[in-house]
């Protein structure tokens, strides 16, 4: 069954009014008729099963609601993925499978190491673009929510929003013990937040690894192999989602 995101506003009574780039998607694209079925999710966790009714109207589509669910494909726990910014496209890459891994949210981090300098155009224009890959990851992976990609943090920023959670993982290469890492990650479940700090290509400096340790960052390791910045992040989030997943 199909999936489409929502705003409230759009529900009315037992109906619900598609409007947008989806109604050309649902008409056009996928060449929906009347009487088929399809999940519209209101992006806060309630999904709506419903029944297109009118496809030819001027207003968008109108579908009638058959059921409303919570929203089974979610983790319990909220996970926010702190991303020291890599270069060229690579971010994109990192937002798309950390939206189909489980993250509720992608805080992209200016570290010391980090190469990419972004002044505050190219920065709006990068989250624009940013947003709409999680958009896109989400519908495709059939998450109940749109995970945000917030704007560009200093390092300092990110520690500070990462000090209020109730976990705080940080993979680092120079960290040992596996037994350790994984007795850190089967204490995450139940927790209602948990921060995953990923460096950039150059790595941590040690004095950020010291700042996240003052701010309760947990460091961790993911094996003898150097992963590159945009693998340790799902490798991070794999290893959570395989742990968390009711």
């Amino acid at each position: 069954m199909y999936r489409f995101f929502i705003e409230e506003s759009q529900v009315d009574g037992n109906l619900i009014r598609i409007a947008g780039e989806d109604v050309n998607h649902i008409k056009n694209v996928l060449r929906m008729k009347k009487g088929e079925h399809v999940l519209l999710s209101n992006r806060r966790g309630l999904e709506y099963e419903c029944e297109l009714e009118d496809l030819e109207g001027n207003r968008g589509i109108s579908a009638r609601i058959l059921d409303i669910h919570g929203v089974e494909s979610e983790l319990c726990e909220r996970i926010i993925l702190f991303q020291g910014l890599p270069k060229g496209d690579k971010m994109e890459l990192v937002i798309q499978k950390a939206v189909e891994l489980g993250a509720s949210e992608i805080v992209p981090v200016k570290m010391k190491r980090c190469v990419v300098k972004l002044d505050d155009k190219k920065a709006k224009k990068k989250l624009e673009r940013w947003n709409a890959i999680a958009l896109g990851a989400a519908k495709q992976s059939k998450r109940g929510v749109i995970p945000e990609v917030s704007r560009v943090l200093t390092f300092e920023e990110a520690v500070k929003r990462a000090e209020g959670l109730s976990a705080l993982l940080v993979p680092y290469e120079a960290a040992e013990g596996m037994e350790y890492s994984r007795k850190l990650i089967r204490k995450t479940k139940g927790k209602d937040s948990i921060g995953i700090f990923i460096g950039p290509e150059g790595g941590f400096e040690p004095s950020e690894i010291e700042r996240l340790k003052e701010a309760g960052g947990r460091v961790l390791s993911l094996g003898r192999r150097i992963l590159r910045t945009e693998t340790a992040g799902m490798a991070m989030l794999s290893v959570l989602m395989f742990e968390l997943e009711e």
